[in-house]
């Protein structure tokens, strides 16, 4: 098939493109701004088109007809290039289903990685480990990792790694063979407007999953009974040397993975883990004192200051919150999540799928319940911030920058200079 992406460059998008072409498919498509996927993209051969107007879908059509329209779920329903596409006849679909096709078509058994926190990581854990042991793994990861693409279909592979989000539920697609619930803490206001429809969607798909593990406290919430659940108690951390306590629990549910599957002892699977080099944008290291987190989410926050501290007793932090819609659900979660940062420099939101309707809160706003905002300053950035950033960092403090949004984008840009 001739398979063309709209959102190539994101973390959804961009390893399926990859496995696709894996798989024997053609590759094309397009995103509005370079980024670390577009790169490693392009490295492979795939040609990729910054701006989406319609017009390099077109061309590609008309010199090769495309069978197969995917589309990011970010993409609104005027968009000019899916409003073309179905215009031109192409079918359509979000991810899910051209992932779900190649599974299928390929007869792959699906480790599904879910949970509100801990999925990159924990997919890229259990990816490394099956490499180390040489045992052959297809797997999609949202972001670019230092061992490998980050998607891949292997032809003698038996099982399929996927980090499966429930944003759009989109994990809903799939019936997993087996199935990794990281955490359990309600976010995704935009796709799910109460606590409870977040819950619910959780518990369908632990329905739809054949095997399931994952820790006691997060299935208080959900339920899981019978044989097909092993549930953790919340004590029960593996004895791994990875820095972070979030990072040692995710390491925790991949050996049992490991164990229910058979593949490799556990004191192997312990001693591959402790080397595990990480994923881009998880705690990644920059440079000398300086890391890069995806990180958005309250909860994420305190875990990465809680690592961060495992490191440095001086710790800074640069915060860009993500999606006004979210800041509304969780400002008031903010309270208690700083305590471990030094000095806080906080951002404006970075707006993303937002409702019109909602007023966009400050920063001022956002901080004004937390118990040590005396630390916070507010920023933008800019030079100011890149002179404190340099400040802290030659002081001997660790900076950690977090966010989802154009944060990381900046970073790197000052530091290419």
């Amino acid at each position: 098939m001739n398979i063309y992406f709209s959102g190539i460059g994101g973390v959804g998008l961009g390893p399926l493109a990859q496995i696709a072409l894996d798989a024997g498919h053609q590759v094309q498509g397009s995103d509005l701004t370079e980024g670390l996927v577009t790169d490693e993209l392009r490295s492979r051969g795939i040609v990729v088109s910054i701006g989406q107007d319609g017009s390099f879908l077109e061309n590609s059509h008309t010199t090769n007809p495309i069978d197969w329209f995917i589309y990011t779920s970010a993409l609104p329903v005027d968009h000019p290039e899916l409003v073309l596409a179905e215009s031109l006849g192409i079918k359509t679909a979000k991810r899910d289903e051209l992932l779900a096709y190649i599974i299928k078509e390929k007869g792959l058994k699906l480790i599904a990685i879910a949970g509100t926190h801990g999925k990159t990581t924990s997919s890229g854990m259990i990816v490394w480990t099956m490499q180390q042991l040489g045992i052959p793994v297809s797997y999609s990861i949202g972001t670019t990792l230092s061992f490998g693409p980050s998607g891949k279909f292997d032809p003698a592979s038996e099982y399929f790694v996927y980090e499966c989000d429930e944003f759009d539920r989109n994990f809903l697609h799939f019936s997993p063979y087996l199935s990794l619930i990281m955490s359990i803490d309600y976010d995704h206001p935009d796709t799910y407007p109460t606590e409870t429809s977040y819950l619910e969607a959780f518990t369908q798909f632990t329905r739809q999953s054949q095997h399931i593990i994952l820790w006691n406290t997060d299935n208080a919430n959900i339920g899981v009974t019978g044989d097909k659940g092993w549930v953790l108690g919340d004590n029960e951390v593996a004895d791994v040397k990875l820095p972070g306590a979030h990072y040692r629990r995710n390491a925790t549910l991949v050996i049992k993975a490991m164990e229910y599957l058979n593949l490799g002892d556990e004191q192997q699977v312990v001693d591959i883990l402790n080397k595990f080099p990480g994923t881009d944008r998880r705690f990644e290291r920059l440079t000398d004192n300086l890391y890069s987190d995806y990180g958005h989410h309250p909860a994420e926050i305190a875990a990465n200051l809680q690592l961060a501290h495992e490191l440095s007793d001086h710790v800074v932090l640069v915060y860009q919150p993500h999606q006004n819609v979210r800041q509304h659900e969780i400002r008031n979660d903010y309270k208690d999540c700083f305590e471990q940062a030094e000095e806080v420099y906080w951002l404006p939101t970075y707006l993303s799928r937002e409702d019109p309707t909602l007023p966009v809160l400050t920063p001022a706003e956002l901080i004004e319940d937390i118990k040590n905002k005396d630390v916070i300053h507010i920023a933008e950035l800019d030079d100011d911030l890149w002179d404190a950033i340099n400040s802290a960092r030659n002081a001997g403090k660790l900076v950690l920058c977090m966010g989802a949004g154009s944060i990381d984008g900046w970073v790197r840009s000052r530091l290419a200079v």
